[in-house]
């Protein structure tokens, strides 16, 4: 069987990503339509090597024409759109904050919690979760199961790609303009993001803490144990491509650092690059356009005996956000899950 599939916000970064991974991973649609807002009508985009796809609007759109509606444009657009798409019988898979901790809505990560799945049909809708967390929950997952996980402390090294294509222009020009002399302001972060590194990540909230490692802790717990605690320091840092977390976990069990190495390398998503010598490990520039997670610099503090740290990249555009809506979709086809128009 073949499917319709809709993608709203098809002209964004992560839109177009969207688009490509669907065609690389020879995904079974029937029809691809590309949806975006009024002022993108008639604009182009590809669809695998040789196909272009018309942009149509998205305030017109009927989504009974598609079994499955992936979309990318916001939480204000998911908020309004996503539940005309679910009462059409499209099944709708939201990459926004929009429906993330919504009771109702399953939180999923197809390799952590694939039994979720069947939670979307109080809603006909599924959250992809925030970038920084899937590539999170990936890595934990084996070795929660094994040793048991309490606490996680994460530092993060975040690309402006996560913040959409202004942001990447930002970077490009305030680079840019350092060798020309022009001093261009801030527009998309709250600071020279070029040459600099800003430990600020979405909106402040009460207890000093971001929204984004506010997002961490909670989305951790609804995907993998809600008795594990995520304190998170987020920071933008400047690369176009490619989340790096630096994680520290402590756990009830004791652990071996080598058989935990073996439960990362046999698990699936995960790639391990751990060798301690120069160019041993894996940096952000060399997971763009990768699927995986790959981890590298695993090790134990020689006092603790249930921690371990190692170091987590991944492209924040694919795993973090295209690739797993994808993968969300292909898993509701193996489930049997969609209906057919």
């Amino acid at each position: 069987m073949r499917y319709n599939v809709a993608i709203v916000g098809a002209t964004g970064a992560v839109g177009r990503e969207m688009l490509q991974t669907l065609s690389e991973r020879n995904f079974p649609v029937e029809n691809v339509y590309a949806l975006a807002s009024k002022s993108s009508v008639g604009k182009e985009v590809s669809f695998g090597e040789n196909k272009v796809l018309k942009i149509l609007n998205l305030e017109e759109f009927d989504f009974s024409k598609a079994n499955i509606a992936l979309f990318s444009a916001g939480s204000d657009t998911a908020k309004k759109y996503a539940p005309i798409a679910s009462k059409k019988g499209c099944i709708s898979i939201d990459n926004s904050s929009c429906y993330r901790m919504d009771e109702q809505v399953p939180l999923i990560v197809p390799e952590v919690n694939p039994e979720h799945i069947y939670n979307f049909k109080k809603k006909n809708i599924i959250a992809n979760p925030n970038c920084s967390t899937i590539q999170m929950v990936v890595a934990l997952a084996p070795l929660h199961k094994k040793y048991k996980i309490k606490k996680v402390y994460v530092s993060t090294y975040q690309a402006v790609s996560g913040a959409g294509k202004l942001a990447m222009d930002e970077l490009f020009n305030q680079t840019k303009g350092v060798y020309v002399n022009d001093s261009a302001l801030p527009e998309q972060f709250t600071k020279k993001i070029a040459f600099n590194v800003i430990p600020h990540i979405d909106n402040f909230v009460d207890d000093g803490f971001t929204k984004e490692e506010w997002k961490m802790n909670v989305e951790t717990k609804k995907i993998l144990d809600p008795t594990i605690e995520v304190t998170a320091n987020c920071v933008r840092v400047p690369v176009f491509i490619g989340h790096s977390e630096s994680i520290f976990i402590d756990c009830e069990k004791n652990i071996d650092e080598k058989e935990a190495r073996n439960l990362l390398k046999s698990s699936n998503g995960i790639t391990v690059i751990d060798h301690r010598a120069d160019e041993g490990y894996v940096s952000p520039i060399e997971v763009a356009g990768e699927d995986d997670v790959y981890i590298s610099r695993i090790r134990q503090n020689p006092s603790q005996s249930k921690s371990l740290l190692f170091w987590c990249v991944s492209d924040n555009l694919r795993k973090g956000a295209a690739l797993n809506t994808v993968q969300i979709a292909e898993l509701l086809i193996a489930k049997d899950l969609v209906k057919k128009l």
